[in-house]
């Protein structure tokens, strides 16, 4: 079993990958323990409010032996073949680079040594260039791939740029480093060259910020065909939520006429009283009967799956996997014993009154096999914190000291810990439990600690 990683995506953002193979089942819980004071709850965040704005699910295929050699030959034979052979060992190569460049980029902004920073900045531009020339080594001449290769070289090119002009942005400045910077700033203008020469984008595009933006992205949709799964989001218990409405307003009908038959028989005549007693039934129906119909559907819900998505390929429209979800807020009582067990390893201090959400993803691999070139899909499952700070508070504070004589102040941040565990089942019922503790401010996640790891079998 793959492990599965929990790591940061962007500020305020994290993700979870695995791996899985054909015929594969990976099961995967998160439990987060949510201080009460950042105010999030059924009714400030409903489950499905938070699932469809800040919970994103994607499926790729994944080849990690896949090779220079192996695509170049790939790239010879395709040109006497389909286009879509040509085209989906080309997506997959770009894909992977992409990806590549975006893991390193991350963690090399992360270095705030410059002793560390720039030599890392440097092998990673070298690795870069490599692949890019290898790839343009094998420029397709027939008429019919080319562009599908130049859509690519295109957005590869650009991406590469934006990439080590982030570094260069974000990362440490330092006179010491001068020639690692050049070099990175040389690398950069001639990417920028190498796509005017080629005439890939017009004057126009490229003056205007949002039109060259709004391109690439486009371009980058046009190398994730074939590599992520199209996936299709399905609603579960719809029709279980009709037949518990409608036996709630049943059975509230029922109630209220009664109450109307009633009054009518103690009414001989239609009074000022009568019509009075009509309206405050008729009112009370109206005010019980969401609370009720709420109430009921909650207790009915809790532990069924929520959503399914269906991954499905490109090309064929073949159903790869199948992924189901569950999503919802837990008592403490229903806390699988591991999991308990971990959230009580904490620090006296670092046991604060928190509410429990729950995420549950069960991924079943359909497909007995993949394409020709994939070994295996990963799975990446996406988390927006953004609303879980709505209810924070800003960071103002003032820390004073005293030097000597002297009272020195200085401003500090109100920080706030998240404690996650995710939980990993394959199909043997084997599982790998973890337990993360997340530092987070009002714009950002400071840190992601991966706290003293338990293994347990069943």
């Amino acid at each position: 079993m793959n492990n599965a990683k929990l790591t940061q995506d962007e500020n305020l953002s994290l993700k979870v990958s695995y791996r899985l193979l054909p015929s594969d089942f990976q099961r995967l819980d998160l439990y987060f323990s949510l201080p009460i004071e950042m105010g999030i709850s059924p009714k400030t965040l409903s489950e499905e409010q938070y699932f469809h704005s800040s919970i994103e699910c994607e499926s790729a295929y994944l080849s990690p032996q896949l090779h220079l050699p192996l695509v170049r030959s790939r790239f010879i034979s395709q040109k006497k073949g389909e286009q879509s052979d040509y085209r989906l060992n080309l997506n997959l190569f770009s894909y992977q680079i992409l990806i590549a460049l975006d893991t390193d980029t991350k963690q090399t902004i992360k270095l705030k040594d410059s002793e560390e920073f720039y030599p890392q900045a440097i092998v990673l531009a070298e690795q870069i260039s490599g692949l890019l020339k290898k790839l343009r080594r094998y420029t397709p001449s027939d008429h019919k791939l080319k562009p599908f290769f130049e859509n690519a070289d295109n957005y590869l090119s650009w991406q590469v740029e934006q990439s080590f002009l982030k570094l260069l942005s974000r990362g440490p400045k330092s006179s010491d480093f001068s020639t690692e910077r050049n070099f990175l700033f040389a690398l950069c203008r001639s990417e920028s060259e190498y796509r005017e020469n080629n005439n890939y984008n017009s004057q126009i595009t490229l003056d205007d910020p949002n039109r060259i933006t709004n391109k690439m992205r486009l371009l980058q949709r046009l190398i994730e065909y074939g590599v992520v799964l199209q996936k299709e989001v399905k609603s579960l218990n719809r029709n279980l939520k009709r037949v518990v409405s409608g036996t709630v307003t049943t059975f509230i009908m029922a109630l209220v006429m009664g109450f109307v038959l009633n009054a009518r028989d103690n009414f001989t005549e239609v009074t000022i009283a009568l019509v009075a007693m009509l309206g405050v039934i008729y009112g009370l129906r109206e005010v019980f009967k969401d609370d009720i119909t709420r109430v009921i559907w909650r207790s009915i819900q809790r532990g069924l799956p929520k959503w399914k998505n269906i991954y499905s390929n490109s090309f064929n429209k073949t159903i790869i996997a199948t992924q189901t979800l569950w999503l919802e807020y837990i008592r403490d009582k229903d806390l699988p014993k591991q999991v308990d067990k971990l959230f009580q390893t904490r620090r006296h201090q670092n046991k604060q009154a928190a509410r429990l959400l729950h995420f549950r993803s069960d991924t079943k691999v359909n497909a007995k096999s993949f394409m020709p070139g994939y070994d295996e899909i990963q799975q990446v499952v996406y988390f927006n914190l953004t609303p879980f700070n709505r209810f924070l508070k800003k960071g103002e504070g003032r820390l004073y000291s005293l030097d000597g004589t002297k009272v020195t102040k200085q401003a500090v941040e109100r920080r706030y810990q998240i404690n996650v565990v995710l939980m990993q089942t394959d199909k043997k019922l084997h599982q790998k439990i973890q337990r993360f503790k997340i530092t987070i401010n009002r714009s950002t996640i400071i840190n992601i600690e991966a706290m003293e790891t338990n293994e347990e079998d069943q």
